[in-house]
């Protein structure tokens, strides 16, 4: 699937919350299922946008394409070099921070460009590396981060609330754009 990847526009806030909550949902992935206090967090693109970047996957238009009609968000990520978002990167990484895919469109690379991209913006800001935090049930985002190279650094777990360790995984980049 050719696909851009992009900061979200106002209009595309809503459909990259949503994205993130049903992900997260149907994944299994909060602690305390649809109660999950998170899931506000998650359906807050608009928020995270405000103090991080956050970015989408759409489909490719040709040059032709009406302007006026907003392109399919197929997934989402949220990339933080600094600020509220960076809660586990130090000062030399950038973090990524709630990556989603659609249901429809999973399976089709998009959510390894999204970190890609991540780790490109991160290698071009000078960072020497992309860093997450990632739950222990997560396996099919553990399997994705393993594949491009990231590794475990046991000594940076955390728990942001009782009872859910969150381990902290470390994609180490060059300054030329990612690995």
């Amino acid at each position: 699937m050719d696909i851009a990847i992009r900061p979200a526009r106002p209009g595309e806030h809503a459909a990259a919350g949503e994205i993130s909550a049903r992900a997260y949902l149907a994944d299994d992935l909060l602690a305390f299922g649809p109660e999950d206090p998170y899931l506000d967090r998650l359906r807050d693109a608009a928020g995270r946008a405000a103090t991080a970047e956050l970015l989408v996957a759409v489909p490719r238009q040709p040059d032709t394409a009406a302007p006026e009609r907003a392109p399919e968000v197929l997934g989402t990520v949220t990339f933080a070099a600094e600020g509220p978002f960076a809660q586990v990167a130090r000062p030399d990484e950038a973090e990524f921070r709630m990556l989603a895919v659609a249901p429809a469109a999973r399976g089709r690379g998009i959510g390894e460009s999204l970190v890609r991209y991540c780790a490109e913006r991160a290698a071009g800001l000078g960072r020497r590396a992309l860093v997450l935090s990632i739950a222990d049930n997560n396996e099919r985002g553990a399997r994705l981060y393993r594949r491009m190279g990231f590794h475990a650094e046991p000594s940076r777990d955390w728990q942001p609330v009782p009872g859910l360790t969150l381990r902290v995984l470390v994609l180490p980049l060059t300054s030329g754009g990612g690995r």
